[in-house]
């Protein structure tokens, strides 16, 4: 790889990074070609992209990067893939799926929403963390639920004085 091809490589990293705020690191070597695959194709149904990257151009592109890593670059040894994802715990969910058959793939660490995790003990507290979506349906939930009492209170108030 020529200086140009890492320079262009680290700007490309570097604005993937700029975009999203949840980035999770995970070692996938050892997974066989089918296995790879299928993990790529799980990705990519759940709306994760899914790159093996080459940790100095990763570790660069955090340098660069606006965003505090924290300590995410001393988790760049050995294979790296990085997953971007938009929805916190899918990178998560997909890799403790793929764990039930085989142990990779390992996660080194996670960036979400400016939070940094490292280690791969954080993934079922990972797997758990609710996405937006799941929490404005829960308030949504919790703030229908005594209207509906009051309703089906004044109902029944009702059906008892026509009787």
């Amino acid at each position: 790889m020529t200086r140009e091809e890492k320079s262009i490589a680290i700007k490309d990293l570097t604005a993937q990074l700029a975009d999203s705020n949840i980035v999770y690191l995970a070692d996938i070597s050892g997974l066989n070609a089918v296995t790879t695959s299928n993990l790529r194709r799980a990705c990519f149904k759940a709306g994760i992209k899914l790159e093996v990257v080459k940790n100095t151009l990763l570790a660069k592109a955090m340098e660069a990067s606006e965003n505090n890593y924290g300590d995410l670059p001393a988790t760049l040894k050995g294979n790296t893939s990085i997953l971007i994802a938009d929805v916190a715990n899918a990178p998560a969910k997909i890799i403790k799926e793929f764990r039930k058959k085989s142990d990779k793939p390992i996660l080194k660490g996670a960036y979400i929403n400016s939070e940094v995790y490292v280690g791969d003990n954080l993934l079922d507290s990972l797997a758990s963390l609710k996405s937006k979506e799941e929490v404005i349906g829960e308030i949504i939930g919790l703030l229908q639920s005594p209207a509906q009492r009051v309703i089906s209170a004044l109902k029944n108030q009702f059906k008892e004085e026509e009787v």
